[in-house]
């Protein structure tokens, strides 16, 4: 698999809510921050919605919202409207008159990740990707999208595990669509893939993590001098290469912790550590604690 594929596999992105919010007439409310990544698709008609500190933001039918991290917002029917304060629930939502058709509708929920790991989606995106209708990429995004509709109107069996899928399809799609603005400071994996040559160098990487890569390693697969090649890898992924493996490796290695079908001496060697003893100094001095800790702390928080 590329990076961004095995980034994906590692987070193993889930359904937790699904659920149809509508509206009529005008209408209002508001939700405190809380940590899943959200996702919002506009069915019919049109809605605002105002991120804590941001402008509000009006979206129509087919639009597509994602958030890697939830803030505290308000969603209504116009700007400027008084949102009442509510309560997350995992049911169908209907706003503001309760009789008569709805001219609002969409589905909107959260998806649940791994959360060990989480810090390697919030690297890879924004804190908020609109993905209006018109835009061409829609166009791939819509037909997953109804998929999604009508798998969560339907009761038929295995549907939430076609939910899964088709969410970690959606999750891709958006991540494939984030347009370079080269204007902005741009850092993580996403950026390295649509860079061709840093392409090459990850994908190197991520196919053999097991090698001690050096520089000069890179740079050669890359045909750039080392100096070269160093800085344009820490100006686009916003660390060097060494700390970007480290930072792999280390995600790796807390998937395998957290899933505990792995001895240490396995684990080490296949993330390419001499030695189990090797593999926990490196690991206690990224995460400040023995990886027998961290696997009993992620089994009593209950980790997926």
């Amino acid at each position: 698999m590329d990076p961004l594929s095995d980034t994906i596999a590692l987070l193993r992105p889930s359904t937790a809510i699904a659920k149809p919010i509508t509206g009529r007439g005008r209408w209002g409310v508001r939700y405190a921050a809380h940590d899943a990544p959200g996702f919002t698709i506009i069915l019919r008609g049109e809605c605002w919605i105002t991120l804590e500190g941001k402008e509000s933001v009006k979206f129509q039918k087919g639009d597509f919202l994602l958030l890697p991290s939830t803030p505290a917002f308000s969603l209504s029917s116009h700007p400027g409207l008084k949102c009442e304060l509510r309560e997350p629930v995992n049911a169908a939502v209907r706003h503001g008159d309760q009789e008569g058709e709805p001219d609002f509708v969409s589905l909107g929920g959260t998806f649940r990740i791994e959360q060990v790991n989480a810090p390697l989606l919030l690297a890879l995106l924004p804190g908020f990707i609109h993905i209006p209708a018109s835009e061409g990429r829609t166009g791939r995004l819509g037909r997953v999208i109804e998929l999604v509709v009508d798998e969560c109107a339907s009761d038929d069996p295995g549907k939430e595990m076609i939910l899964q899928r088709l969410l970690e399809v959606l999750l891709v799609e958006a991540l494939r669509w984030r347009r370079i603005d080269p204007d902005a400071v741009a850092t993580g994996v996403l950026d390295g893939m649509r860079d061709p040559v840093l392409a090459r160098v990850l994908r190197a990487m991520h196919a053999d993590v097991r090698t001690g890569w050096t520089v000069s390693d890179l740079a050669g697969i890359a045909g750039m001098s080392r100096s070269a090649f160093a800085a344009r890898f820490a100006d686009v992924l916003g660390c060097g290469p060494a700390e970007y493996l480290t930072r792999w490796r280390m995600a790796l290695a807390k998937d395998a912790l957290i899933r505990g079908a792995k001895g240490l001496d396995r684990i080490a060697d296949e993330i390419g550590y001499e030695s189990a003893s090797a593999f926990s100094t490196a690991f206690r001095k990224r995460l400040g604690c023995s990886p027998g800790r961290f696997a009993r702390s992620c089994a009593g928080n209950g980790s997926q």
